[in-house]
């Protein structure tokens, strides 16, 4: 993985890890989202309108500008319900972690991308980590009495929708530059989730902005800077080794899980997370 691509990935990991943080503390997840989804559109458009009018819209986009939206508004309404019933050091490890099993195989299939051995050999430590996670945080539910089944199928959902968006979105960028396609994708998510959040939870939607105005702000900015330098990454480097190395996140999901909201002992999930480090340490060597 060549050095640009991985200092966009590590950074998109940080931002990503923050602002699941930042959702999973609002008071209705799902009107959380759905008001973000209004922010990052207007933070792009002076980025992004310039590269509109120099490039255009090509056709040959379209299809995959169209999907990456519908796969997005499933991903961000999975990922609310999923926090919405589940603890965060739950929810996060499985959603991520499916994407890193998915993607480089649908990458070999559809994409064509072959992998290292070291390559592959980082993928396994990464996925072997975050299971090791996940079972952390699954005692630490069962010892709290969480209740686990609508959590877990909820993550397990926005793991599947975040392994297509991940290979819709690497064919997407080779026809239209990231930052016109973000905003694209940001804009549609925007166009369906805030009018369905106000149809079916007008009151949430009004005291979720008026209780966190500040962190949708943020979270909104976070979101959208975080995937467009993955976007950047995908022209750089392959998917696999993308979506595998941004897994840093995890690893800063099970710090944030334990030392700001108490979702059990730090020892365990850091020992896990050095598993997921060493795989991202993999990746990033292989070519």
């Amino acid at each position: 993985m060549t050095a640009g691509a991985l200092a966009l990935v590590l950074a998109a990991a940080v931002l990503h890890a923050g602002w699941n943080a930042l959702a999973k503390r609002g008071t209705d997840p799902l009107a959380f989202l759905a008001l973000c989804s209004c922010v990052a559109a207007p933070i792009l458009l002076p980025l992004a309108v310039p590269l509109l009018w120099r490039d255009g819209l090509p056709a040959h986009a379209v299809p995959f500008v169209l999907g990456t939206i519908v796969l997005h508004v499933l991903y961000f309404y999975a990922l609310g319900r999923a926090y919405s019933t589940g603890a965060y050091s739950i929810v996060y490890p499985i959603a991520r972690g499916l994407g890193v099993a998915l993607v480089p195989l649908g990458a070999y299939l559809l994409l064509d991308e072959r992998l290292s051995p070291i390559g592959i050999a980082g993928i396994a430590f990464v996925v072997v980590g975050v299971a090791t996670l996940h079972q952390v945080g699954h005692r630490h539910a069962i010892a709290t009495g969480a209740t686990l089944g609508a959590a877990t199928l909820w993550a397990v959902i926005t793991g599947l929708s975040i392994a297509a968006y991940s290979l819709n979105d690497k064919a997407g960028v080779a026809r239209l530059h990231p930052v016109p396609y973000m905003l694209l994708m940001e804009a549609g998510c925007g166009l369906v989730l805030f009018p369905a959040a106000l149809l079916t939870r007008p009151a949430a939607v009004r005291r979720e902005w008026a209780t966190n105005w500040r962190a949708i702000l943020a979270v909104g900015a976070m979101s959208a800077g975080g995937y467009t330098l993955v976007l950047l990454a995908f022209r750089l480097s392959k998917a696999g080794y993308v979506v595998a190395a941004r897994e840093l996140s995890i690893v800063l999901s099970a710090l944030i899980g334990t030392l700001w909201m108490g979702e059990g002992r730090v020892g365990p999930r850091l020992a896990a997370a050095s598993i997921v480090l060493a795989g991202v340490a993999c990746v990033a060597l292989a070519r």
